[in-house]
């Protein structure tokens, strides 16, 4: 993808003083000609006169329309001088002679110039700041003499192989190829299996242990699936959402794997066991139900007459969940007391992501909001109800925030069509962050209806981020990012869905590490439709076919990754893709075939295998 537009040209400031052309070379006063201004008399006049406006706008326009005369003696002179010649091509025909092109930049002429910005200049890629994290051993192990992942990957794969199992040299050493043998296996686009949904697929994620695996979908319904054996799923259980709104927005499994809580636009949330045994109704989790020493009770703000949850997640000990909103607020909830404990009026639009800053502790909570910032909450700290930090970078609203996990590292999506990584360390202080527009960096774009216009995208003068991710397209829904993590890709990357239904998988200094196709891998789906198909102008391609890969999830363990998408027809449908590593091949020995189609069930789909 092409990212180097070119912005538009800014009219011309005739009083601002660095606008003026030059007119060196014009020494010589002889050779002005009469027509073109003044001479030597009216010169010396020229503070004494005074010109109505209205008649020399006519003047301008009279000299504009008509040819004007030379004497032959004005002509003579002109050709026995360069200076006199390149003045007389500057007033009459708008060219202008320069000996070099510094020059020729400087001696425009005044009338009809044109100004125009130079290229869009992103962020350097190799980043200098990710190649530095690189070798920290905080995102992976890097091999000595290697800046990044080498395209020799596949012929060394075999090598390091052969010396893990000869275990040959010292420990450390060997500890270093086995990182590097996970850092080379990326998923391929070829999809092993392909899980049909019948309405759109919004999330879906592997638990911290790979056990378990959900999805989302808007048919209110959250599905779920045993996935201990990474490669041989197993449907069990699926739960509903009988009062949400629109859809279900997101969901997060307990640090045990024993509940799922499920949120839609609605106040409630839904507390489910995930026991397959257990076909109990689940709990409902009223947010709006404030305790007495956090707030008198919710109150709608601003325009919003409801209650919706765009995300939520567990604390790291379970007891506890954190929530944005659409009143763009962040609540956190007491599941043991039955009541939101505190909530942070912290933003100044929908709060679209939330996430706990690590498993250990409850008390440092991220947040990400539509006003374009990226928040920092210490609930030690909140008698103020000020951030303990704030970061800016994003010139649009925020999507999603992930977490490390280890209290430092955050990575976020944004609508400015980017992923960025955050230090904490390097967060603004929000006195400063008060003396900053804030809203002057950011046009509003409606990311839903239209395609982003780089023209209008200006680098954020206050962007604190360490890198800056590109290549995904971040439309019509908020699309999440990830960090990969440590047991099967060695915490090497970070990825994205897109829009344009792609996996997007990054090194850490923003070199693209690879692609998962997941729109290539479901063509057969070009042909379905679900019962609520309507077609939209804002999707294109074969008979309304669009993919868009919302959410992605890379298995703890094994190299796989399960892509939930909106797909078929108007994007009316959904699937969950599972993408393994496979050498490049594109065809399995094994049973089942690659990119055998399931339904919701994992039960084979009659006439599509």
């Amino acid at each position: 993808m092409d990212f180097t537009p070119t912005f538009p040209a800014e009219d011309y400031d005739e009083d601002d003083p660095e606008e003026e052309w030059d007119d060196e070379g014009m020494e010589d006063e002889e050779y002005q000609l009469e027509d073109d201004g003044m001479d030597e008399e009216e010169e010396e006049d020229e503070e004494d006169m005074e010109y109505d406006d209205e008649d020399d706008e006519a003047d301008e326009d009279d000299q504009a329309g008509h040819p004007q005369l030379v004497t032959p003696d004005q002509i003579l002179r002109l050709f026995g001088s360069e200076n006199g010649l390149r003045q007389m091509m500057r007033s009459y025909s708008g060219a202008f002679f320069a000996s070099t092109p510094e020059e020729a930049a400087e001696k425009r002429p005044r009338e009809g110039r044109k100004k125009y910005w130079p290229p869009i200049q992103f962020e350097k890629v190799p980043s200098a700041n990710g190649r530095d994290l690189m070798f920290t051993g905080t995102f992976g192990t890097t091999e000595r003499g290697t800046n990044s992942v080498t395209p020799t990957r596949q012929k060394k794969l075999a090598y390091r192989l052969l010396r893990r199992e000869l275990g040959l040299g010292p420990y450390g050493r060997q500890r270093a190829e086995n990182s590097t043998l996970r850092q080379g296996l990326l998923p391929s686009s070829k999809a092993d299996s392909i899980i049909h949904y019948g309405s759109r697929c919004y999330s879906g994620q592997f638990s911290n242990d790979g056990n378990f695996f959900f999805t989302c979908g808007q048919d209110f319904k959250v599905r779920m699936y045993d996935t201990s054996n990474p490669y041989k799923w197993e449907y069990y259980k699926s739960v509903d959402f009988d009062s949400g709104s629109w859809t279900i927005t997101d969901a997060s499994l307990s640090p045990d794997n024993r509940f799922l809580a499920y949120s839609s636009i609605t106040k409630m949330v839904c507390l489910a066991s995930t026991d397959s045994a257990d076909d109990s109704p689940p709990r409902h989790l009223d947010f709006a139900n404030l305790a007495a020493d956090s707030h008198a009770g919710w109150r709608p703000r601003g325009h919003y007459s409801r209650f919706g949850v765009w995300s939520i997640r567990f604390s790291g000990d379970g007891r506890e969940l954190v929530a944005g909103t659409v009143d763009r607020s962040v609540y956190v909830y007491d599941i043991e007391r039955g009541q939101s404990v505190l909530r942070i009026q912290g933003h100044d639009d929908d709060v679209n992501a939330v996430c706990f800053a690590d498993t250990a502790s409850p008390h440092i909570l991220y947040s990400g909001s539509d006003d374009t910032t990226l928040k920092v909450w210490d609930r030690r700290s909140m008698g103020d109800g000020r951030p303990a930090g704030v970061f800016l970078g994003h010139t649009e609203g925020l999507t999603y925030v992930d977490s490390k996990g280890d209290g430092r590292y955050i990575l976020s999506n944004g609508k400015d069509q980017c992923a960025k990584l955050w230090d904490l360390r390097k967060a603004m202080t929000p006195e400063r962050v008060d003396r900053i527009p804030i809203n002057s960096y950011s046009t509003g774009f409606e990311y839903r209806m239209n395609s982003y216009n780089f023209e209008n995208w200006r680098p954020h003068p206050h962007d604190s981020s360490l890198v800056t991710f590109r290549g995904h397209e971040v439309l019509m829904t908020l699309i999440r990012c990830h960090f990969s993590p440590q047991g099967s890709s060695d915490s090497r990357y970070v990825y994205s869905g897109s829009y344009d239904g792609k996996v997007y998988i990054w090194n850490m200094d923003a070199t693209l590490a690879g692609q998962i196709d997941v729109s290539a891998a479901t063509q057969h789906m070009s042909r379905r439709q679900g019962p609520g198909f309507q077609a939209r102008h804002f999707f294109s391609g074969p008979q309304n076919f669009r993919v868009c890969v919302r959410d992605a999830s890379w298995h703890p363990n094994a190299p796989i990754i399960a892509a939930t998408a909106w797909n078929g027809r108007g994007s009316s449908l959904g699937t969950c893709t599972v993408h393994s590593w496979s050498d490049g091949l594109e065809d399995d020995e094994g049973e089942p075939p690659m990119g055998y189609q399931l339904d919701a069930e994992l039960r084979p789909e009659t006439g599509h295998n």
